[in-house]
């Protein structure tokens, strides 16, 4: 492990960077990082060459953010909402090169979403490496689009789920709402308490999404996926989506949940708006094949999660894995696709300059990478971390 002490930074040689702010790639750069932050980025000298505590790589970018994630490592966080639970599933997702992951509890019966602020408090305050904040997907979703969610515990938004929503200091809190159905006055409310709101599993019209945008809603869940669809004369969610000019989009870049031309057409409508998402389940880095989920049973066929009847129940796919395919499939250039694993999805957070980020200021968190993009090493607050075992 490199030195921690405050008198000798801890450094990493790049032999290529992405710094989540030029479209290039920076050759040969030196990162320096002290107390969990860096403290510069310079160009490499012959010197650094012959320096043995300098850790090398081939290529660094800024951490990878995942905005949702259900489980990994055998690990499914509404089934065990705790701090312990959360380590499992981090370091599940470090096996794809994520550094940062806002774990995902999806809707439950009545405020059960209480243990899931309750878990992330408390792991936060443990210092559980990689937990940035927390995503509430549900429950107040549109009963129209209810996905693989529980019907019968989708409801609408009351005053006292107002009042804790409001209250809960869990990092960056992103809540996924289809926002048809909430009370008057609600979402400004959410927003002016710092909640990153999201529409998702909505049948809202493109009017509708406009006048939640106006009252601060910043982006959309899972793009394509349990929203309404895009006509001729009905922009629906998504076609809202693709038209502005601010609304920030999670998508699934695993091949099952969108097609290849309609990820390629995202991108490059929304280049700085569109963030890769996982939504893994916790099959990924794990050993288990299947598990149940409101009495249903969902399986892993290949690389498909689903349930009997063939409805997409979450994703089996890594950050990196999703970077490939999108590079593959949908044709963008390397940088292009780290940004929507870094940058992106740091402003989707409201966390420019912050995450997401190599500059000096930022914190200390770096995805390493080896030429052929697997996943070699990487750094969350300053903390040394084997990505490629958790």
């Amino acid at each position: 492990m490199p030195s921690t002490e405050p008198a000798h930074p801890q450094r990493v040689f790049a032999h290529q960077l992405y710094d989540g702010i030029c479209a290039d790639l920076r050759p040969d750069r030196i990162i320096e990082m002290a107390d969990g932050q860096i403290t510069a980025v310079r160009a490499a000298t012959a010197r650094d060459a012959q320096d043995r505590s300098v850790v090398e790589f081939d290529l660094v970018a800024p951490g990878f953010i995942d905005l949702q994630i259900n489980g990994a490592g055998d690990t499914q966080f509404n089934f065990e909402p705790n701090p312990a639970a959360l380590r499992r599933i981090a370091a599940g997702a470090r096996q794809g090169g994520t550094a940062y992951i806002l774990p995902t509890f999806i809707t439950a019966a009545g405020r059960d979403y209480g243990r899931a602020i309750s878990a992330v408090q408390e792991a936060i305050a443990q210092g559980v490496p990689g937990i940035i904040g927390l995503h509430l997907e549900g429950p107040f979703l549109s009963h129209a689009r209810p996905g693989i969610h529980d019907p019968s515990a989708i409801r609408a938004m009351d005053a006292e789920d107002l009042d804790r929503l409001t209250a809960a200091r869990t990092g960056a809190l992103l809540l996924t709402v289809a926002p048809e159905s909430l009370p008057a006055g609600a979402l400004p409310r959410l927003t002016a308490a710092g909640i990153r709101v999201f529409a998702g599993h909505s049948e809202a019209s493109a009017d509708q999404i406009a006048q939640a945008e106006a009252e601060g809603l910043v982006g959309v869940t899972h793009l394509f996926n349990a929203m309404s669809q895009m006509t001729g004369r009905e922009p629906g969610v998504v076609g809202a989506t693709l038209a502005s000019r601010s609304l920030f989009a999670g998508i699934i870049a695993d091949g099952h949940h969108v097609d290849w031309r309609n990820v390629a057409t995202a991108a490059r409508l929304m280049p700085d708006r569109l963030c890769l998402v996982t939504d893994a389940m916790l099959t990924l880095a794990g050993q288990l094949t299947g598990f149940e989920l409101h009495g249903e049973t969902i399986e892993l066929r290949g690389s498909r999660l689903t349930n009997k009847t063939g409805r997409l129940a979450g994703a089996h796919i890594s950050m990196i894995d999703s970077i490939r395919n999108i590079m593959q499939h949908a044709g963008l250039g390397l940088t292009d696709a780290l940004r929507m694993a870094t940058a992106n999805p740091a402003r989707a957070l409201g966390k420019a300059g912050e995450i997401g980020t190599v500059q000096p200021g930022a914190r200390a968190t770096l995805t390493c990478l080896t030429q052929s993009l697997d996943v070699a090493a990487g750094m969350t607050d300053g903390l040394l971390l084997d990505f490629d075992n958790g």
